[in-house]
């Protein structure tokens, strides 16, 4: 399992690479507008998740995203992807997933049980848009 995750894992950071060219341009204040929806509103899930913030996806892109995440401020502070570690082992590519900014400070990617929306076990990959982006999506 943890070999399986951390080839999962190297793929999602290719992909996440490759994708800074294929920009959401996403609207630096909440709400981004259509196609996206905020998550809480179509899900039994809080409107502020700590770690991740208030997330906005465009439905189309399920289950992978990206998902908007924004700050209590609802500054744009990070996009997630949300990748299901199955469809990963059976072979499935994320290609050219787009991001919201294509200034990434930092990433961070761990290992979700599952939750409303992505039900299965599924690999969050963060990709934090500023330095203080992850500090303010904490609490």
């Amino acid at each position: 399992m943890e070999r399986t995750l951390i080839a999962a894992t190297a793929l999602l950071i290719a992909t996440a690479a490759v994708s800074t060219a294929q920009e959401a341009n996403a609207p630096e204040q909440a709400p981004p507008g259509d196609p996206f929806v905020q998550v809480s509103d179509a899900l039994p899930l809080p409107e502020f998740i700590p770690g991740l913030g208030t997330l906005f996806v465009d439905p189309a892109t399920l289950p992978a995203g990206p998902f908007l995440a924004y700050d209590h401020d609802g500054k744009l502070s990070a996009t997630v992807y949300m990748t299901p570690l199955e469809e990963l082992q059976n072979g499935t590519a994320y290609d050219d997933l787009a991001t919201a900014s294509d200034t990434v400070t930092g990433v961070d990617i761990y290992y979700n049980a599952g939750h409303p929306g992505v039900d299965k076990p599924h690999a969050h990959v963060v990709l934090f848009h500023d330095p203080d982006a992850k500090a303010r999506l904490a609490k």
